[in-house]
């Protein structure tokens, strides 16, 4: 950020078409477990693509700096180096995010015992952190809560590779399990693992550390443990999050954006679903093209990739908040995350909410009005609500939620025309 240097700030919106071109920064969703798996080892890591400005990715880099890591940006890349011995306890008074999880895997993994703050990040109903504490403990390591930290410590010889069940396709979980196993002694296979771009992007990054991975599809990951672990030059790939963001932007504002560095393969199943429901846009040599179109209702359910993910609904919200008739949405993994409709309502949208199901009622205009970003997603849906708002002012509190993903969000945003400033 330019203009301010803390979480005290609002955006003020005003509606806006955007026109132009964009380059994806590199994903959030990616970036920050390639900083937790910088942690397995004493070699340098330079990773490219890297998206300096998220608020996420500073708070995850002066994590690193407290347990003994230098961490140099240079334009989009960042090289991290281990200054001193590495330390298993992180004393942190700061904002917490939920990545404290990895980084106790890491640690785990590399010294054999672990201590960090128990996890923050975005309020999304009921996301606990049994399934973290289980992989750990059938990892052979003792886990227990103390004086506000989640605290583990490895048998002596350290982690021993098991066979661990997911419930449930956790994202966290499974990269949890994929980086204790790199460092522990004989096989991990994790079952009912969770594939997604991101993932598969971790995977590629420790491989190139020399790890030893194996994905059976949806089925199961075997990871074989291997003594250390060495530094490597990696590409983070492009924030999908962001590609959807600037589809659906340049949609509801009848603008016009070309989006480089689109990751197409990992959209498939969102841009079947937009496509089908009125934009217009066309695949270039490395770019998606958009060409506005005309909102249609949409009927979603989120799920594991290759479909919708929860993160992706706000913004589908929103897109049918333009289109005229109704639009439903059903989120099963997380159905509390619908309190951004609220803030929405506060600007004209009609909605209701049926258990697990959302129902939105589209075509009437939305107008500027005061809000609340609640969480990252919510922040980004609210807006784009405000730049495709009929009339007024949208006054988002709490904007810096949309700064902890978006990488020189309101940089980009001004160049594709969006009339936006800080408050």
């Amino acid at each position: 950020m330019n203009e301010q240097s803390d979480n005290a700030f609002s955006y003020e919106v005003r509606p806006s078409r955007l026109t132009g071109e964009v380059r994806l920064s590199g994903a959030k969703n990616s970036v920050l477990r390639l900083l937790a798996a910088s942690l397995l080892t004493d070699e340098p890591v330079l990773l490219q693509n890297y998206p300096e400005a998220l608020l996420d990715a500073k708070v995850h880099v002066e994590m690193l700096h407290v347990l003994g890591k230098n961490c140099q940006h240079t334009d989009d890349t960042i090289l991290i180096e281990e200054r001193c011995k590495l330390s298993s306890v992180l004393h942190w008074g700061g904002r917490s995010i939920r990545n404290t999880l990895l980084i106790l895997g890491a640690l785990t993994a590399r010294t054999g015992e672990g201590r960090v703050p128990l996890p923050g990040g975005c309020k999304l109903g009921e996301r606990k952190y049994d399934l973290h504490e289980m992989l750990l403990r059938r990892l052979g390591a003792e886990v227990w809560e103390e004086n506000g930290h989640l605290c583990a410590v490895a048998p002596q010889g350290g982690l021993q590779g098991a066979d661990i069940h997911l419930p449930l396709r956790s994202t966290g979980a499974t990269e949890n399990a994929i980086l204790c196993g790199t460092l522990a002694r004989g096989i991990t296979r994790i079952w009912n693992p969770h594939i997604r771009p991101e993932i598969l992007d971790l995977i590629r990054c420790l491989r190139s550390m020399g790890a030893k991975i194996q994905v059976y599809g949806q089925e199961h990951i075997q990871v074989t443990g291997v003594e250390r672990l060495q530094g490597t030059r990696y590409y983070i790939l492009p924030d999908n999050m962001e590609a959807l963001t600037w589809l659906v932007a340049a949609v509801i504002t009848g603008g016009s954006i070309e989006i480089h560095n689109f990751p197409y393969s990992d959209l498939e199943v969102p841009l079947i679903h937009l496509r089908e429901s009125g934009a217009r846009f066309f695949r270039g040599e490395e770019s998606l093209i958009v060409r506005g179109g005309r909102c249609y209702p949409l009927e979603i359910s989120t799920g594991p990739y290759p479909g919708i993910n929860s993160d992706m609904q706000p913004l589908l919200a929103v897109y049918g908040a333009f289109a005229r008739g109704q639009s439903v949405i059903v989120d099963l993994r997380f159905p509390g995350r619908y309190g951004y409709v609220e803030e929405l309502a506060k600007m004209g949208l009609q909605y209701q909410i049926e258990g697990n199901l959302l129902r939105i009622r589209g075509g009437a205009p939305l107008h500027g009005a005061e809000v609340r970003a609640l969480d990252l997603r919510a922040g980004i849906a609210l807006t784009l609500a405000g730049l495709g708002a009929h009339e007024g002012v949208t006054l988002i509190a709490d904007a810096w939620q949309v700064e902890r993903g978006y990488n020189r969000f309101v940089d980009k945003l001004r160049q594709l025309g969006g009339n936006v400033r800080y408050v």
